[in-house]
């Protein structure tokens, strides 16, 4: 239309051949319409740096505490929930606490519960991950012992728990042998935010056509310091080095914080 400016650049969207489109382009990684660059930045900014103020205080409550927080991440249906009953029930009597974060229901938080565990259960509704408030929260209903383990499962996305520091030690990221050995390379975010993946259902490995050496590969690809544990909740495979694992990182946060 005659004399209507029309300042928006097309090309910045970026159509390879073939047909694929690209919106993740320009320093804020995302595109909205109507929205600039700097803006976009502008407000993720606003938001990550009120979280992270959430997430310093839960750190301080855990570090007096001396107890080691574990932020389980996963898509849904990696079997995040099954491994961890299984690992509850074979930690024992070491002392741990759960919260358990879905959009809806409290199922995952009664199956936590029938193991004889603390859980609180936060549902996020329509949010598609949990926050250093939230987590907050549900830790003033958990009353945690000295020396515990704090185990936070985060809602089934790979995307948006990346960027939110929940106070946690350490992210651990579940990926089942089901999802396809090129999922690291779709989320690399993710993984390269975790410490350790824990590579799961690798009983159904044979049944699948998967490469387990491939999926570490990628996962290495993405974050080359990454550890891998290849784990199997239904058989037991995997899980003493898993175990061993959490009881290690809570020994060595024990001794740095004897050492301060």
């Amino acid at each position: 239309m005659e004399g209507h400016e029309h300042s928006h650049d097309h090309d910045h969207h970026h159509h390879p051949e073939g047909g694929d489109l690209h919106f993740g382009h320009g320093p804020a990684g995302v595109e909205v319409p109507g929205m600039s660059q700097d803006r976009l930045i502008e407000i993720e900014t606003d938001i990550l740096a009120k979280n992270d103020r959430y997430a310093d205080a839960n750190r301080a409550t855990l570090t007096a505490l001396g107890a080691f927080a574990v932020n389980m991440v996963s898509s849904p249906g990696s079997g995040k929930t099954t491994l961890l009953c299984k690992t509850i029930e074979a930690l024992g009597d070491q002392p741990l606490a759960v919260i358990e974060g879905d959009q809806q229901t409290a199922n995952d938080a009664d199956r936590i519960r029938a193991t004889g565990a603390v859980a609180v259960q936060v549902n996020t509704g329509k949010g598609c991950h949990l926050d250093g408030h939230m987590v907050g929260h549900a830790m003033e209903h958990l009353d945690l012992a000295e020396h515990s383990i704090l185990f936070i499962e985060n809602v089934g996305n790979l995307v948006c728990p990346a960027a939110f520091d929940l106070g946690e030690d350490c992210k651990v990221a579940i990926l089942s042998v089901t999802e396809g050995e090129d999922k690291p390379l779709k989320y690399p975010d993710m993984f390269t935010a975790s410490r350790l993946a824990l590579l799961n259902k690798v009983d159904l490995a044979p049944h699948c056509d998967v490469d387990l050496d491939l999926y570490e590969k990628n996962l290495r690809r993405v974050n080359p310091g990454i550890e891998v544990i290849r784990v199997s909740a239904r058989t037991g495979e995997g899980m003493e080095n898993w175990l061993n694992w959490l009881r290690s990182s809570l020994q060595r946060k024990q001794g740095s914080l004897a050492a301060e």
